[in-house]
């Protein structure tokens, strides 16, 4: 199960952009209808030191208890629908599309005026797990001020299977806004 979200993790965040895609509709959850296991991530505050997603990703190890800071950003749909999950884009290295002059993107939130590889070094994918790991299955977009381009604080700790390549964060606090 972890391998197959693991899986569609890495293949949504390396998915290249197309500016003529269809802007596609996802379903928002209300504040009511969240489970325990969400609201209690939504709940409490971020703690340690924040650090900026391409310099924590190098040294970052499965287990490790982290924190980051970003926008929810890096790709057309930086969520997945019906579970817990989001792309969390590194400001330092990635650019809404929407901060570029003269851009008329229709997803600014995909930075796609940026590279494969700033993406790859400036995204982390955020999921929220139950007590035995798995994704919770409930979306997580709309929930809490969690929306595409808002700015998250993420702590939590390095999943299973993150590498440099890929870092996948489970989360257990989150924090929008600035």
């Amino acid at each position: 199960m972890k391998t197959t979200y693991l899986l569609i993790a890495t293949v949504t965040l390396l998915a290249s952009c197309n500016k003529e895609e269809a802007v596609t509709t996802t379903t928002t959850a209300s504040a009511s209808s969240i489970s325990p296991a969400l609201s209690k991530v939504l709940d409490a505050s971020p703690t340690g030191e924040v650090k900026a997603i391409h310099i924590i990703r190098n040294t970052a190890k499965s287990g490790d208890k982290i924190t980051v800071s970003g926008k929810i950003m890096g790709n057309a749909e930086p969520f997945v629908d019906g579970r817990s999950v989001f792309i969390l884009g590194d400001p330092e290295v990635l650019t809404a599309c929407n901060e570029n002059p003269d851009d008329a993107c229709e997803t600014p939130w995909d930075a796609c005026c940026d590279s494969k590889e700033d993406k790859k070094r400036g995204i982390a994918s955020i999921q929220i797990v139950d007590a035995d790991g798995r994704v919770l299955k409930e979306s997580v977009e709309g929930v809490g001020g969690i929306a595409k381009l808002a700015d998250v604080t993420v702590s939590g700790t390095v999943a299973e299977g993150s590498s440099a390549d890929v870092l996948i964060i489970n989360a257990e606090a989150i924090h929008t806004g600035e």
